[in-house]
């Protein structure tokens, strides 16, 4: 990556496999997913996309509710693999015609990190939100988060993320921005 700079028009929220059965047994899971209800509420406003995954729904249910009901009527993309950089991410990302991404979800060392490693590989940047992972442990984040900087993602935050693209106040947008992180 030359910059770490992200701008609307060339961004997009991609949050990975956040499902029912799945976030009760992930470390700091409330806060996680409190972050992604803020990063949806503020990236819908920034007209900014949002794709999500689902790992097998059938077995871990679906995405939590609370973050669909923000996101409104898109659909997942569903998986039974690790990675979520299958041929229908990929064209969906295409078609965006962005290149950075920024990147959510669970579990940090496992679906996470595949995908980000997948989405480096294949040259778009990866924005990975620390406080927008998790991992049913401590050292999985911790190693998750690593893995990922190494393969050249950018480590950040959701506060880091939003104000990144507002780049100055005043506007309405970032009056909701605010509010979401106070």
């Amino acid at each position: 990556m030359k910059n770490f700079r992200i701008k609307k028009e060339d961004t997009l929220l991609l949050m990975i496999d956040i499902q029912e059965r799945l976030a009760p047994a992930m470390n700091k899971s409330d806060k996680v997913i409190d972050n992604n209800k803020i990063l949806i509420t503020a990236l819908k406003e920034m007209k900014i996309p949002i794709l999500y995954t689902e790992q097998y729904p059938k077995g871990l249910g679906r995405t939590l509710p609370e973050l669909t009901e923000i996101i409104g009527k898109a659909k997942p993309l569903e998986k039974i693999v690790f990675s979520a950089f299958n041929k229908e991410l990929k064209d969906e990302l295409i078609e965006s015609g962005r290149v950075n991404i920024i990147l959510t979800g669970m579990e940090a060392h496992v679906c996470v990190y595949q995908t980000a490693r997948d989405l480096i590989d294949n040259g778009f940047n990866v924005f990975l939100v620390s406080d927008g992972v998790a991992s049913r442990t401590s050292d999985n984040h911790y190693v998750g988060l690593q893995l990922i900087k190494d393969l050249g993602g950018v480590i950040t935050s959701t506060e880091v993320v939003l104000f990144d693209l507002l780049h100055a106040a005043g506007s309405d947008e970032f009056k909701l921005v605010s509010k979401l992180v106070k």
